[in-house]
């Protein structure tokens, strides 16, 4: 069992930026995928960002690319999310994940383990 612990979150103005962090209990971890999802009010969780095991491959979705930076730190059992340029639409909770591979990660159903999340809400 792994339990990933979340941090960062909070509330920002509209062009601002926060810094998730989020930290696997085992250190195995280092050998999975993580990444983010978030969701919104009333909506579906959606895939955010993710990094393959090695931290040498990344992923993101296009609503963020360019604007967020996923990164790993050694011993690879910590994740950030770097969040600059942030609007409101990107207001939602948001989840740290795990998975075998960064091909994995991107689906709901592919995702191992969950964080409790995290909440960020943008105003405007």
């Amino acid at each position: 069992q792994v339990q990933l612990v979340e941090s960062g979150g909070g509330l920002v103005q509209a062009g601002g930026s926060l810094r998730l962090s989020c930290t696997a209990s085992i250190p195995a971890a280092a050998t999975y995928a993580m990444g983010w999802f978030r969701q919104a009010p009333g909506k579906e969780r959606e895939f955010v960002a993710a990094i393959n095991w090695a931290a040498d491959s990344t992923s993101y979705a296009d609503s963020v690319k360019g604007r967020f930076t996923i990164s790993r730190n050694v011993p690879k059992t910590t994740v950030y999310l770097q969040m600059n340029s942030l609007n409101p639409e990107d207001t939602a909770v948001y989840y740290c994940a795990t998975a075998a591979t960064l091909r994995g990660i991107h689906q709901i159903n592919g995702v191992h383990y969950w964080g409790q999340g995290t909440r960020v809400t943008v105003s405007s």
